[in-house]
């Protein structure tokens, strides 16, 4: 029935029937541990014969009811939840790449991932490139190699907040029969369905929307189930895994090949798996991400439309605006709205920026961005100062950027603040 059911209502009560006198909402399981009467019950569950639970590195009731909701969501077959957005993404690359492999990137990715990408994943042997996401499609396609494991770029670029073509992505994805990674953590599953665009998993900092309060770091893996991974490049899914006594993911498991690997192999080895409390609160905020995304949505195109007319702005960035440059793919992929982040550049530069910045009186000064409560930030000196300049430029993000992180309040409360630290940050 929940397949049925609109996003809306999904959002609410997906994944989750209670039965009599069982709690209305998930439970917290603040259990490392679970209770089990036989040998042979406890030997199916490590010969992966039987999906149950045995320890909550690997599952957790109240993880799996957050991790069937979003799988729901996304239209995907299963999920796999994580303690962050970051350890999603490593999840996401490290369950199908190894030493001596390669990935092709967006150069769009947001400052954490394009750190990862760029510096950590080499060490570990793992190569990256990086393409304009403007390329065409045979520019992109040369950065391939035979080693090449996947294709990885994000819905909304953060903070350049370009927009995926994913006509382009998924068709190079397909020519060189790798699957197409993508983060969608700004858009959510609300605004945009990567899965229903032709993408083959996708990842979530639930830091972000899904808990849209700030209170609970988190991150997801979701499978679409549909790639095709008896191709020659995956013998790590369709050939015996010593550790599980020669069982062979794609042979047992079918569509749900890659997401078990991540949770028996990826998630039982580095164990970067939520705490129940955290699953139980990002599930609770998941109840209200539709209206949530409504209003992010609406108050940013409003407030970009009126940063576009102020004097002291030279250039307003927000796919939602005509004068953006993916204006035309959001439109295509993104008609319910753009969500709540945006970018502009302050006349004055970096200086008036921290001027800006600090007469904010109902915006705050933070890091984090998706919180129903609104933010600003300066990137380049923040979340992109370990990139070098260049990268700060192929990132999209200039020495005079500021970042507003668009809440649920009041729009003509947000208007006049920002109104006031402009005024402010021209003196």
């Amino acid at each position: 029935m929940t397949n049925n059911w609109r996003i809306e209502t999904q959002a609410v009560q997906g994944s989750y029937a209670p039965e009599p006198t069982e709690p209305r909402i998930p439970a917290i399981c603040q259990s490392t541990t679970f209770k089990y009467t036989s040998a042979d019950h406890v030997a199916k569950l490590f010969d992966l014969d039987l999906a149950d639970h045995m320890y909550s590195r690997i599952s957790n009731p109240t993880t799996e009811a957050l991790e069937g909701k979003i799988a729901l969501l996304e239209g995907g077959v299963a999920a796999l939840a994580t303690s962050s957005g970051q350890a999603a993404v490593s999840g996401a690359i490290f369950n199908i790449c190894q030493a001596g492999q390669h990935v092709v990137a967006a150069s769009t990715l947001y400052g954490g991932t394009y750190s990862l990408f760029a510096n950590t994943f080499p060490k570990m042997g793992i190569e990256v490139t990086f393409v304009d996401p403007e390329a065409d499609i045979n520019e992109i396609g040369d950065a391939f190699r035979p080693e090449t494991r996947c294709l990885y770029a994000e819905t909304i670029g953060n903070p350049n907040l370009n927009v995926l073509d994913f006509d382009k992505f998924s068709t190079v994805a397909k020519q060189m029969d790798v699957p197409l990674v993508i983060d969608n953590t700004f858009a959510t599953p609300y605004l945009c369905k990567p899965l229903e665009l032709r993408a083959d998993i996708v990842v979530h900092s639930t830091t972000k929307y899904f808990d849209g309060h700030a209170t609970s770091l988190g991150g997801i893996i979701v499978d679409g189930g549909n790639f095709n991974w008896d191709n020659g490049k995956f013998p790590e899914l369709t050939e015996a895994d010593p550790s599980y006594h020669g069982l062979k993911y794609v042979e047992k498991f079918g569509p749900l090949a890659y997401i078990v690997k991540a949770r028996v192999q990826f998630m039982r080895d580095l164990g970067c798996c939520p705490a129940p409390q955290n699953s139980f609160l990002i599930n609770h905020g998941l109840t209200t991400l539709p209206l949530r995304m409504d209003r992010h949505s609406s108050n940013a195109l409003a407030l970009a439309e009126h940063l576009e007319q102020h004097p002291a702005v030279s250039k307003v960035n927000y796919p939602g605006l005509k004068s953006h440059l993916s204006y035309p793919l959001a439109s295509k992929y993104l008609p319910k709205g753009c969500s709540g982040v945006m970018t502009f550049e302050i006349l004055g530069g970096q200086e008036a920026g921290k001027k800006f910045m600090e007469a904010c009186q109902l915006i705050a000064l933070v890091i984090h961005v998706a919180d129903a409560r609104s933010g600003v930030l300066h990137p380049a000196s923040t979340t992109h100062r370990q990139l070098t300049a260049e990268q700060q430029r192929s990132a999209g993000v200039n020495p005079g950027m500021i970042r507003l992180s668009i809440g649920i309040e009041n729009i003509d409360d947000l208007i006049a603040d920002v109104d006031q630290a402009l005024a402010i940050s021209q003196q």
